[in-house]
């Protein structure tokens, strides 16, 4: 017999772990919109969205700095968020929150090319902690990662996007509630495809 008071999983929301697994996305897929290279739509189940692209369009052959976004098959390793300016949100990947020093390395010659470290003050990288909101929620991708090659891109987000979908430097970028609907639908089994 249950206790006065007490409350299943189920009646409190919690969903069992097998039905959060089945509501994960399989396949999101990015395409460029025809005539205008920075900007594309994202299909992700149901729902379709517009987002930024870089500011050189989709490329197969992604190089360092050239501010494309690279075309592939990738998949969502962690979400990166800023718990000062945001509640934890709901996803079914890991979390890690967005500390002051983290920053991301961009410098190939550096044995930390495209990973996240801590930054010093006079350090080179991409700061996490921006002063603006298009890093309050970052998703992690496995672009150049297995194997990590020198030049061939690093930092490549999907992310909150800038006022009017303005290109970005490489990236995917959404309006923000956009980017948490699809965020409470990714595992790191679901599929990203990015395609000119």
């Amino acid at each position: 017999m249950r206790a006065r008071g007490y409350k299943t999983k189920r009646a409190l929301g919690i969903r069992p772990r097998s039905a959060m697994q089945r509501a994960s996305l399989r396949l999101i897929r990015i395409r460029a919109r025809p005539g205008r290279r920075t900007q594309g739509l994202m299909f992700a189940g149901a729902r379709t969205v517009r987002v930024a692209l870089g500011r050189a369009g989709v490329k197969s052959s992604k190089r360092e700095g050239d501010g494309a976004t690279p075309a592939g098959r990738f998949h969502p390793v962690r979400l990166w968020w800023r718990a000062d300016r945001l509640m934890r949100p709901h996803t079914m990947l890991p979390v890690r929150r967005i500390g002051r020093h983290d920053a991301w390395c961009e410098d190939p010659a550096d044995r930390r090319y495209n990973r996240p470290f801590r930054r010093s003050a006079n350090e080179p990288g991409d700061r996490l902690c921006r002063p603006d909101a298009l890093y309050d929620l970052i998703v992690e991708i496995d672009h150049n990662q297995r194997p990590r090659v020198a030049r061939h891109g690093s930092a490549v987000f999907i992310h909150v996007a800038r006022e009017r979908l303005s290109p970005t430097a490489g990236c995917v970028a959404l309006r923000r509630n956009d980017l948490l609907a699809v965020i409470s639908q990714l595992s790191r089994k679901t599929r990203i495809e990015i395609h000119f």
